[in-house]
């Protein structure tokens, strides 16, 4: 089932070709023993999926009886408190015995929360998003028009505030060039593009597989920082997400943007949730680097950095214009701010970038995040979604949880 856990023993194991990564010291983040760090997991004992609290000796410590479910978890307004001051949640097993499969398996850290994104908020990936739409989709025809651009675009939009009266005489300056695009006027606009990722309950977690869609010839990782938002916009933690992208689709037609976006196994978020508190706070999500690795079996790497200062709108202006009056969201959110990494290193052939290949490992991380890591398969041979919020509630029930 997408959404990453093993039911019953009826599907394979999603961390196969990642299990030599996927462990203690490569998916934590720095000084993790100090960092407040919430999750979900399958669990074996338990009989289905709990929230977890990760303890500082890196045990799974089980959080079903404070909330049944992570969006439940994250409404509460002395979470923090709570989770310090509370000894006494079920034990159900290590970290270690969660990544090996033995105890159970990592999930994504959410469960009724919607999963939305923000798109075109980092400028270099404002130019690739022109160039896509300029390209229909066909990356030989994408390189000469990334040379036509580059200078124009690179040049104009860098440090550019989005909304602001100089994004507007730079708007002014390309539409007077023919150059003006929909992706312009949502990445450097007053309104910044938001849209639905994926469903509730179908993102994957750290170690499963990813999936893209089997006709696709052109598509990337998307690495970014995901919030946890409350029901009321507040946002409570922060984790790492890739929204897996098909640049040929939606450069065919941004009207094809739900089909690029949401496939099967194409959303993980993870490894864990780490709540603000006195050691980790908004500041640190907007001075946050992030990385980017892609190992493909046949050799190829590609390896990249990005840092959150360069957005175009702070991570505070997008929630809010995620939720307010006109939008809520009474279950939360998990929110993708973006990212500015959309990769060119060619690896078919001269003048046709990159593209994912099968088998591919790919690790997004930052310092207090830890790191997040899965393998690429095409999205009809990852395993089914089939666990959503009725198989969830039952599930609950049968646990006398609800």
């Amino acid at each position: 089932m997408s959404g990453g856990c093993v039911l019953c023993g009826e599907e394979e194991d999603r961390a196969v070709n990642t299990e030599h990564v996927v462990n203690l010291e490569t998916i934590l983040p720095q000084a993790a023993q100090d960092a407040l760090l919430i999750g979900r997991v399958w669990s074996k004992a338990a009989g289905g999926p709990c929230p977890v609290l990760l303890s500082s000796s890196f045990r799974v410590l089980d959080l079903s009886l404070l909330a049944p479910t992570v969006s439940q978890l994250l409404e509460k307004e002395d979470l923090v408190a709570s989770l310090k001051d509370r000894p006494d949640f079920a034990d159900l097993g290590s970290l270690g015995e969660f990544l090996d499969g033995s105890a159970g398996e990592l999930l994504a850290p959410a469960d009724l929360q919607a999963i939305k994104a923000a798109g075109v908020t980092f400028a270099d990936s404002m130019l690739e998003r022109v160039i896509e739409e300029q390209a229909k989709g066909d990356p030989l025809r994408a390189q000469e028009i990334r040379k036509q651009l580059a200078p124009v675009l690179g040049d104009n939009l860098k440090g550019v505030v989005a909304g602001s009266e100089k994004a507007a005489q730079v708007k002014a300056l390309l539409q007077g060039m023919g150059l003006w695009s929909q992706y312009l006027e949502v990445g450097i606009g007053p309104d910044a593009e938001i849209f639905t990722k994926a469903q509730p309950m179908s993102a994957v977690g750290c170690g499963a597989v990813i999936g893209i869609h089997p006709k696709s010839e052109w598509n990337n990782p998307e690495p970014e920082i995901v919030l946890a938002v409350n029901s009321a916009g507040r946002i409570v933690g922060a984790t790492l997400g890739n929204d897996v992208n098909l640049r040929d689709f939606e450069g065919r037609s941004a009207l094809l943007l739900s089909k690029a976006k949401d496939n099967n196994a194409s959303c993980a978020i993870g490894p864990f949730i780490r709540l603000f508190d006195g050691k980790f706070t908004i500041d640190d999500v907007k001075s946050a680097e992030i990385s980017l690795s892609v190992k493909g079996e046949e050799g190829f790497e590609m390896t990249g950095v990005s840092a959150m200062q360069a957005i175009s709108r702070s991570p505070e202006e997008l929630v809010a214009q995620l939720v307010n009056s006109n939008h809520q969201y009474p279950d939360g959110v998990v929110f993708f701010l973006g990212t500015m990494f959309a990769p060119v290193k060619d690896r078919r052939g001269a003048g046709l970038g990159f593209t994912h290949e099968i088998g591919d490992v790919v690790e997004i991380s930052t310092a207090k995040l830890g790191r997040l890591i899965n393998r690429v398969e095409h999205s009809d041979k990852c395993p089914p979604w089939s666990f959503g919020l009725s198989a969830l509630m039952r599930n609950l029930a049968q646990r006398g949880l609800l």
